[in-house]
């Protein structure tokens, strides 16, 4: 991530976590201006992101998140996500996602989840 959208500008941060989501909040050329999770902004090439839909688990640490059998708040809790995992999503409507961790999957809460929304 970088302070502007070039390679002129200097380096924020290095990522090494694969397929954290971020939110892409302005584009100029190949350029993306994006948000990650802990909300720090900068830019990024195109090249470095990817369309695949991911998330993180919100939460605080030991409070660990159900994945529901059905998109519903009284369906069987089928797993449990600690804070921090990310996951792909799918099939996000009514307030629920699809979430897939290792194929291990179930339906979230989008209120327990960040980086729910499709890139720009």
């Amino acid at each position: 991530m970088r302070t502007g959208p070039s390679t002129e500008y200097p380096t924020m941060w290095i990522y090494r976590r694969e397929r954290l989501p971020i939110k892409i909040l302005a584009r100029y050329k190949a350029w993306r201006k994006v948000e990650d999770p802990d909300g720090a902004q900068g830019w990024m090439h195109a090249r470095l992101l990817s369309a695949a839909r991911t998330a993180v688990v919100l939460g605080e640490k030991g409070q660990a998140q159900p994945l529901r059998a059905n998109p519903r708040a009284d369906a069987k809790t089928i797993w449990r996500v600690e804070p921090g995992v990310v996951g792909k999503i799918t099939q996000c409507e009514n307030g629920w996602c699809l979430f897939d961790v290792t194929g291990r999957r179930g339906y979230i809460s989008k209120e327990l989840i960040w980086g729910d929304e499709p890139l720009k």
